[in-house]
């Protein structure tokens, strides 16, 4: 099937240049004879005297969320300014996000068993061949790709099929496992919400009753949200997932202080909890990001450690519930949708011996406590891409690269810079 792009929209917005592209291109891409097709987009952005630098793509976490929108200087989001010094930067919205042939509450009309095939085909394995069109598209011979979180295990998809596409790799928060399963990873994600939380409460013992007696009047319905929700436990213990972030404990302890009979509460919390109905891609799908091979079948309800259960005051990260599709009203519409991906046997995704070969160039940022991306397993996959520099800290959390100068130090890392 032929990709046809619609004509290229140019504006500024204050110092910036945004060129707006967008292309048509298969639903299907391993299926020449499945007519159906999506939108893409994606926006360039660059500063004047800028215009021809080297592209550099940007893989927005997730999955489920489509680029930020490039804003004025100071450039936003906050590492635009260190990238666009050095590339013009692409924003894609990954497919099903943003202006990609967004998936929204409406596609519900097709059916569960329609949606659910459709969704099927929004993973990081047709992400990168959208971006292979779009470079294409752009007349890039090559281009280096910034992959944050979920953009960083698409980044390793990129890897395992196009790898003569890309220059350097810049990878944050996003060295997924490429041979371990779901239950693996899940699992050992519940033992760094194990420690974050005795963390928390070895500063803040306090809180360790209040969340106790939160959880217990979230467990006889005594907690509804502005939308009608009436927070589950498990619901409750999702608060955690805050300690992911460098700025998150204080997320959390604002919302341990407050009265749980006020609005401030309940509003707090609904802002504070993983999930939500604006993006309902990352609860619908957000399991099969790590299945390789598997079907996911609630990874992570299935492996709760026996502590967990018994102890109502340990935090719980990304972990999520299939009891969310009858207690979240957002999630209730997805329910058949999500039940069914749930067992579907996702396809094998990475390819470790291709990513050995790559001659993968660049850097990537790895974080000591990351409670989505375990460490351990971020340095089994980072041991096959010697040339790509691993910057090992614990001074950022997962959302490191929106909270300092990550970017930059990697820039650096890969040019073999000295580190300011």
């Amino acid at each position: 099937m032929t990709v046809t792009a619609a004509p290229v929209r140019r504006r500024r917005v204050m110092d910036l240049t945004l060129e707006e592209h967008t292309l048509t291109v298969p639903l299907v891409w391993s299926d020449p004879a499945d007519t159906r097709t999506i939108d893409v987009f994606a926006s360039v952005v660059s500063r004047e005297g800028g215009e021809d630098l080297p592209y550099l793509v940007f893989l927005q976490g997730g999955p489920g969320s489509e680029a930020p929108r490039a804003m004025h200087a100071p450039a936003s989001p906050a590492w635009l300014d260190q990238a666009l010094a050095h590339h013009r930067v692409v924003m894609i919205d990954q497919r099903g996000t943003g202006r990609s042939t967004p998936v929204a509450d409406g596609i519900l009309e097709r059916g569960a068993a329609a949606v659910a095939e459709h969704l099927t085909h929004l993973r990081a394995d047709s992400i990168v061949r959208d971006c292979e069109a779009l470079r294409e598209h752009l007349g890039a011979v090559s281009w280096n790709v910034l992959g944050q979180s979920f953009g960083g295990f698409t980044t390793l998809a990129y890897l395992s099929t196009d790898a003569a596409s890309l220059d350097r790799v810049y990878i944050t928060g996003g060295l997924s496992t490429l041979t371990r399963t779901p239950d693996d990873v899940y699992a050992l994600c519940y033992d760094k919400m194990r420690t974050e939380s005795e963390r928390y409460y070895r500063r803040f013992p306090e809180h360790r009753d209040r969340m106790r007696r939160l959880v217990d009047l979230a467990a006889v319905g005594g907690i509804t949200l502005p939308d009608g929700e009436v927070v589950s436990p498990s619901r409750m213990r999702s608060v955690g997932s805050a300690l992911g972030t460098n700025d998150g404990w204080q997320t959390l302890w604002q919302l341990l202080e407050r009265d749980p009979s006020t609005n401030a509460f309940r509003y707090d919390l609904r802002d504070a909890m993983p999930f939500g109905g604006r993006n309902p891609l990352y609860f619908v799908f957000h399991e099969s990001s790590y299945a390789n091979g598997h079907a996911t079948r609630w990874s992570a309800e299935r492996v709760l450690p026996a502590d967990f259960a018994e102890d109502v005051t340990l935090f719980t990260g990304e972990h999520i519930h299939s009891e969310w599709t009858e207690t979240v009203p957002a999630f209730q519409p997805w329910r058949d949708v999500t039940l069914a991906l749930a067992e579907h046997e996702w396809p094998v995704i990475y390819d470790p011996a291709a990513i050995a070969a790559s001659g993968a160039r660049g850097a990537a940022a790895v974080y000591v406590n990351d409670v989505y991306v375990p460490v351990e397993y971020s340095l089994e996959t980072a041991a096959l891409m010697p040339d790509v520099k691993l910057w090992i800290t614990s001074e950022h959390e997962h959302n490191g690269l929106r909270s300092g100068p990550v970017l930059e130090r990697l820039i650096d890392l890969a040019h073999d810079r000295r580190i300011r």
